[in-house]
Order: C-alpha cells, then structure tokens, then sequence
C-alpha cells in the first residue's frame, strides 16, 4: 500500500521534484506571484485617481487566481468621449466580477502604437476563462487612426462611448483645463474665431470633440454600428443601474451590477458606489470629477446650442437613440 500511495503521488506531480531523494514529500510548492503593479502613461507617473483606479490585491485567493490567469488583449474598449463619464463607467463595470481592466489610460492606439500589441498586451490585468479584458482611453474616439488600428487588432472587439450634451462637455472640459492653467483665455473668447461674425472656431479641441458625427463616421468605416454601444453620460448620473444594465448586456455579462450597489452623494453630485472593487467601503470618484463650472455668457451658451444642433440631431439618426440634448 506504502509502495502504491508513492506511484500515486509521484505521478500526481508530474515531476520527480515532489519527492526528495528518500522518497519523502517534498515542501508544499510556494504560491503563485502576484500580478506585478499597472504601470501609468508611458513617460509619466500615474496620476492618485489611477493608482485609487488600478486593480486591488483583494483576498488572497483572489490574488491566487489573478497570479494564475492569462493577460490577453481587450475584447472591449471604451473609446470614448473625454468629459463624458468614462472613468465613472469603468469604476462601475470593475465591479463585476467577470470584468478586468487596466485602471490608467493606455493611449496606445494614440500615443504609443509603434510600442506594439506585445507592449500593449504587458499592460493588461491577467484574466481566467470567461472574463473580459477591458481598457479605456477616452481620445480613442476622436483619434482619426484608431478605428483601422482597433480594427486590425481584432474586427471583433466592442466598443463603447460614452457622450454627454456637447456644450456642457465642452464647458467640462475648459474648466478641467482652467483648473491646472488659470491663466488661460476666457471660454468665451476661445469659442468664436470672430464673436462679432459668430463663427465658432472648430479647430478648439473642446469645441471639436463634441460634433460626434463627425468622429463616428470615421469609426463606421471600419465597424458595424451594431458593434458599438454608445452610452448617455447623463442617464450615467440619474440612473446609473440602467446604464449598466445595458452595458452588461451589450457585453454579454449577466446583469449582477444593479440598484443595490449605488448611492447618491448629494454633495458631489453624482452615484457612488456602496462597494468599490477588493473593498468594503463606499467609493466616490476622486476630487477632480464634478467641479464647479464657471459661469458662461448665456448668448454664447446658446450661440453653441445652435451650433451642434444639426451634428446632433445627425448623431441620433446614426446611433438610432435620441439623448434629449435639445
């Protein structure tokens, strides 16, 4: 039986290694490492909100299998638009347990494609059978070599954007700009080329990204409008378990994020989670999310109304949804 017990453990283990030279058990095997720290931008350091956003080490069984996973190349991407609540969705999304994402933005199919998918690959959370692989860099959207770079990667991946009404997007991102360089020109003399004329000046980067029809043909080019979900920053806010919901579905994830892991912070503004990712506690996106906007000449609100109403009313057409921005 001695002898049997032997020839079974021994062939269990696949190795002679199990057993030491008189044919006691060898140690226990030490545990797999754990995943090594997501890395920030290339050429910088991660910013507080990434590291907070960066992937915990949880229990340690849940380091066990992170350790013993595959990375893999995302099967989705949210691509988009900045100052539309992308960062919000990923924080949601990471709740569920199938999903795995990379918590600082990438940028490569931006900023460092010449690293190549292997580099790109490294970046990425190691993952088990039937969990998503996940990134977000929300310049992707409007990025004119991304879609035939996303698509030559895989014409399989999802992707999702997330817009919000472009003059509130736009005035959301002057003031995130205005809050690192207070030195910068007034929203108002940066929107007109000529305020007398009420040319609007296009080539502004806050003014450009909000004519989402414009960027989303670029992207028809080289997918199928049925391979994109295009999620509504404000429903993000007001009813954020709906939002994923569709998110989920679109992901083909069973609908496990709903009402229960919610709340409303009145002071910010915004949901928060009760439970962030690997924590017990309630989580709310950091201090540079729900800043206060300037005050804005109403004329020049409207002037830009007007403007986008066309490239909106185009979007809705295109994405079959009408997100009620006018």
């Amino acid at each position: 039986m001695l002898f049997l017990w032997l020839y079974m453990f021994y062939s269990c283990a696949g190795s002679c290694a199990g057993l030491t030279a008189r044919g006691s058990p060898a140690p226990p095997p030490t545990a797999p490492p754990l995943p090594p720290l997501l890395p920030g931008e290339p050429g910088e350091e991660s910013s507080l909100e990434e590291q907070r956003a960066a992937p915990d080490a949880g229990s340690p069984i849940s380091s066990f299998f992170n350790g013993s996973g595959t990375k893999r190349l995302p099967q989705a991407i949210i691509i988009g638009v900045k100052k539309g609540g992308t960062r919000a969705l990923l924080e949601f999304l990471r709740v569920h347990p199938d999903v795995r994402a990379v918590g600082a933005e990438p940028h490569f199919f931006d900023r460092n494609y010449e690293r190549g998918l292997a580099w790109y690959r490294d970046l990425m959370p190691k993952t088990l059978e039937g969990q998503i692989t996940m990134e977000k860099t929300p310049s992707y959207f409007v990025t004119k070599e991304a879609p035939a770079r996303i698509s030559s990667m895989s014409r399989g991946t999802k992707l999702i954007v997330v817009v919000r009404d472009p003059v509130t997007r736009a005035i959301s991102d002057y003031t995130q700009t205005l809050s690192k360089k207070p030195d910068i020109p007034t929203f108002e003399s940066l929107t007109f080329k000529n305020r007398t004329t009420g040319l609007i000046d296009t080539s502004w980067s806050a003014i450009q990204i909000g004519i989402y029809a414009k960027h989303l043909e670029n992207w028809l080019l080289h997918f199928p409008i049925g391979q994109m979900l295009f999620v509504s920053g404000e429903r993000l806010i007001s009813d954020p378990a709906g939002e994923l919901g569709r998110v989920q579905d679109f992901l083909g994830l069973k609908r496990i994020i709903t009402d229960k892991h919610f709340y409303f912070n009145k002071t910010k503004g915004f949901p928060c989670l009760k439970k962030a990712e690997g924590s017990s506690k309630p989580h709310c996106l950091g201090k540079t999310k729900g800043r206060t906007h300037p005050d804005i000449d109403q004329e020049v609100v409207q002037r830009l109304r007007d403007f986008y109403r066309p490239f909106n009313m185009k979007f809705y057409q295109m994405t079959g949804q009408d997100f009620g921005w006018d």
